[in-house]
């Protein structure tokens, strides 16, 4: 046994330095060369036993959360489990929308004209209306947020239907909020928590002032009535900004009405109505314009040399040119009155038709514009197409001519005696107010055709526009008739000493019958330093009435010097 010890140890001690291994239990450290180990983060320690405490520690955690878990589903299910499920059953929770209010309109002084306020049992503040006359159809109306038989709201704000309710619907509308709301069953709010605030819509200011409006407007709906007219429409234009300052319809609808929908009978009344409240008559009318457009022709004549402002043509009453077809039956053309000799001025103060024919459509030795040049510069005033302003549906209009009467009246040839009739603004000619209006300001101010807005322009604004390159010294001549038509001429109506305007009529007579006619009136004031154009129709009135278009903008315009004389100088 001693020799077999001593062979094993041999050799262990003679085995090569290559296969040599030191089992990790066969070293024997001095525990005064320990390196400087942290034993409490285990290290220089090659393993820990985990202690039995650590087990029943964390089972002691398990039980204490096992019990728990089990105690919290005895009470919901057993000892109080009817009481929660009432509760849940009773309660519950919804998105409801927070209805954001609708924007404000205002007027160019800050006059409210539209606005939301609150009423008790309404969820949204509800659309209020100023009771303004006369501004309906700028204004417009809206539609209120609805909802199904269920209760759900399928519209959630306020809609623009007409005017400017519609055209800034999106900017008057803002955005609802949101919040979460618990309720009983009997209809209690247990709690609500918001989660979206609402954004209100724009404060909105507009060009117009709601007094002046008023007051055209009411002077429009009297003479209306007591002359028996069908109808009327006023529009009264800065003519450097473009801004609207008034802009009415006679008759019109009830903004507050349409809007709150409850006064049935008077909406059927509105829609059964022959007057057509709900046409407006300043954008959407069309009408024979009859004599305002002499000013727009002699314009043309003079830029075109077609005439001389001081050459005279002699009127007796009427020109009758050869019949083809019946040479002993001349064709007549007649004055509505004789005027005898008058240059451009006198025939714009007086509005001779015989002149306008011959410098239209050409007499013996004066030539003629022509029908196509009167086209083309009834083009560049804006006649026969939009103004761009914000109305929908705005008349577009008509100016006669060659292609306009081939597709109207196959067949029948274009003659000399329509361009006599264009020239003074009958046969097919159709104009609105707001085109009107626009044509006269490029008239006052020097030769810019403006876009008609509705909203207040800032003083920093540039307004748009269009320069037609007209002669100044033209236009001034053109000027001076229309102020010549005030004080000596067929504007009379609108003389008045504390203001100085200039002006022309016209009247268009309506139907073969003739016994109807459109009474208008477009003009511009200050004289002396031009800043608004005005333009006013009287729709279908008997011929045999003698009060008209310049009646109302005389009252309107004495008004003006009393009481708002800050639009006079």
């Amino acid at each position: 046994m001693k020799f077999r010890r001593i062979r094993d140890r041999f050799r262990t001690l003679t085995r090569p330095l290559s296969r040599f291994e030191i089992d990790p239990d066969e070293v024997l450290l001095d525990a005064s060369n320990l390196p400087a180990f942290d034993t409490s983060q285990f290290e220089g320690r090659i393993e820990t036993p985990i202690r039995k405490r650590s087990f029943l520690y964390l089972g002691a955690i398990f039980l204490l959360a096992t019990l728990t878990l089990l105690g919290a589903a005895g009470d919901l299910q057993i000892y109080n489990g009817e009481a929660y499920a009432l509760q849940a059953k009773e309660n519950r929770l919804s998105h409801d929308t927070i209805f954001a209010d609708r924007g404000i309109l205002l007027d160019r002084t800050g006059r409210k004209l539209a606005w939301s306020e609150y009423k008790e049992g309404v969820p949204y503040a509800v659309r209020a209306y100023a009771p303004y006359a006369g501004v309906s159809h700028v204004v417009g109306y809206a539609k209120a947020p609805a909802k199904d038989k269920r209760g759900f709201y399928y519209q959630e704000s306020y809609v623009g239907r007409e005017g400017v309710e519609k055209f800034f619907d999106e900017r008057l509308q803002g955005i609802n909020g949101k919040q979460i709301v618990e309720e009983n069953a009997r209809g209690e709010v247990v709690s609500q928590s918001t989660i979206a605030q609402p954004e209100h819509g724009e404060e909105i200011f507009l060009s117009i002032d709601a007094a002046l409006t008023e007051r055209l407007h009411n002077e429009i709906a009297v003479l209306a009535r007591r002359v028996g007219f069908e109808g009327g429409a006023g529009v009264l234009m800065d003519i450097h900004s473009g801004e609207l300052l008034a802009l009415t319809s006679y008759p019109e609808f009830d903004s507050a009405v349409m809007t709150a929908g409850e006064e049935k009978e008077k909406i059927a009344s509105y829609l059964q109505s022959a007057d057509e409240p709900f046409l407006n008559r300043a954008t959407q009318g069309l009408y024979t314009p009859g004599s305002i457009v002499k000013p727009f022709v002699a314009t043309a004549a003079l830029e075109e040399g077609v005439i001389d402002p001081l050459t005279k043509i002699l009127s007796t009453g009427s020109i009758s040119i050869p019949n083809p077809f019946f040479p002993d039956k001349p064709s007549i053309f007649r004055d509505w009155r004789a005027h005898g000799w008058v240059d451009m001025r006198d025939a714009l103060a007086v509005s001779s038709d015989v002149y306008f024919y011959e410098v239209g459509g050409g007499f013996e030795g004066q030539k003629g514009l022509g029908i196509e040049r009167i086209d083309a510069y009834m083009a560049r005033f804006g006649f026969g197409t939009t103004t761009g302003s914000i109305f929908t549906g705005e008349g577009a209009g008509t100016v006669p001519t060659p292609r306009w009467k081939e597709e109207h009246f196959p067949g029948d040839p274009w003659r000399i005696g329509d361009t006599y009739n264009t020239a003074i603004g009958q046969y097919g000619f159709q104009v609105t107010a707001l085109q009107a209006v626009r044509a006269t300001a490029a008239v006052a101010n020097g030769g810019i055709l403006r876009t008609p807005t509705i909203l207040r322009r800032e003083e920093s604004d540039t307004a748009p526009g269009v320069n037609l390159r007209f002669s100044r010294a033209n236009l001034e001549i053109i000027k001076e008739g229309m102020r010549r038509a005030v004080t000596q001429g067929t504007a009379g109506g609108v003389a008045i000493s504390e203001l100085k305007v200039a002006a022309k009529t016209g009247t268009a007579e309506l139907g073969a019958s003739k016994k109807f006619v459109n009474s208008w009136i477009v003009g511009f004031f200050p004289y002396d330093k031009p800043r608004y154009a005005f333009a006013v129709i009287m729709e279908r009135g008997p011929s045999t009435n003698l009060v008209g278009a310049s009646f109302v903008m005389g009252e309107f315009l004495r008004g003006l010097v009393t009481t708002a004389s800050e639009y006079t100088k």
